[in-house]
């Protein structure tokens, strides 16, 4: 269990000291869809790690599909009274969510790129109509805000490799199932905006580039996942490409702080990247940092036509982070930090 890591906890506690705005949750409610994936799962302990260190008085509805899972990510603390499960399925347009939230975070959906390529239909119906659903529950609750976690593939292609801003938009190829995610994204926010224009609910948007870090699921498949578990296991690390696209990526308490920032203090209607600054680097880069921590060699190797397909084809997903930045965000783990935490926590538990 990561909670059995002295160095998760210490990355939780420096996370919470430089969220001083974090305090102002205290008394509300927080609704965290997909709360047991990466990014969320992240938001999670940050707001359980408050309550229990800084005796704050957040009460978290953690959503999500299988109360086993939750149950054993969040261990003693789902027994919490200020911790509640909500079953939730972002498929089903019918939500049985009994309690109002003040505040909704709502980051559920397909994110691994064999289940993107392979569900490409629910990833779509996922991403559109899970938000739809939870939208008018929004309404219904009157909830102060909604934050939607989005994602850097809205982007597109563009040329060049300056990092994109929020209003950059580049080429997305509307026949291929594997654009199912980021197009499915792309009108999401627009219902976001549509929905907050028509109806009053106030949204707004969080756009994480490559997020990592020790607290993903056992099953995630994405490359920087195998990799940093291999290296936990002493394993050399194979690459299956030249490495030389250009991603910002940014550890996943780092993510967690740039929402909650997003969530609190950002404006309405509006999108915002979520990228470290000192983590913009190429995916070769990544592989030599995580092979650094773990002690092993990289080697490699071509990749298969299947594998490429599930590959995004965006060959610069660097983010702008001027606008996070504004908000007073700043991250604390930078690439060879952050990568090698992750190493050592997995090492841990």
């Amino acid at each position: 269990m990561i909670y059995n890591s002295n160095l998760w906890l210490s990355d939780l506690d420096l996370s919470i000291a430089s969220l001083p705005s974090l305090s102002r949750l205290n008394g509300k409610t927080v609704l965290v869809t997909g709360a047991g994936g990466l990014i969320c799962s992240a938001v999670v302990d940050v707001l359980i790690r408050y309550n229990e260190t800084q005796n704050g008085s957040i009460k978290i509805l953690a959503a999500g599909r299988s109360e086993a899972r939750m149950r054993t990510r969040f261990g003693e603390f789902f027994d919490r009274p200020y911790f509640e499960f909500v079953p939730y399925d972002a498929s089903d347009s019918s939500l049985s969510i009994t309690s109002a939230a003040d505040y909704i975070i709502h980051g559920v959906g397909n994110a691994t790129p064999a289940r993107i390529t392979g569900e490409p239909v629910e990833t779509m119906t996922a991403n559109f109509a899970g938000l739809l659903a939870l939208l008018n529950y929004a309404g219904e609750v009157k909830s102060t805000r909604v934050l939607y976690i989005s994602s850097s593939e809205v982007y597109g292609q563009k040329e060049g490799m300056e990092p994109f801003k929020e209003s950059d938009y580049g080429y997305v190829d509307l026949l291929n199932p594997r654009s199912s995610y980021p197009v499915s994204k792309r009108a999401a926010e627009t219902l976001c905006i549509s929905y907050s224009l028509e109806y009053g609910v106030d949204t707004v948007i969080a756009r994480p580039g490559h997020i990592y870090g020790p607290n993903a699921n056992s099953y995630d498949n994405r490359v920087w996942a195998e990799w940093t578990k291999a290296a936990a296991r002493g394993e050399n690390i194979v690459m299956k490409s030249t490495g030389t696209q250009l991603r910002s990526y940014c550890y996943s308490l780092d993510c967690a702080t740039a929402v909650i920032s997003i969530l609190l203090d950002g404006e309405k209607c509006r999108a915002y990247n979520i990228s470290n600054p000192d983590a913009i680097i190429s995916i070769r880069q990544m592989a030599e940092y995580i092979c650094e921590a773990g002690g092993v060699d990289l080697v490699m190797d071509l990749p298969t036509d299947s594998e490429q397909k599930s590959y995004s084809a965006m060959s610069n997903a660097s983010l702008d982070s001027t606008s996070l930045e504004g908000l007073g965000w700043k991250g604390l783990f930078d690439a060879p930090t952050g990568f090698g935490h992750t190493v050592d926590i997995l090492r841990e538990v």
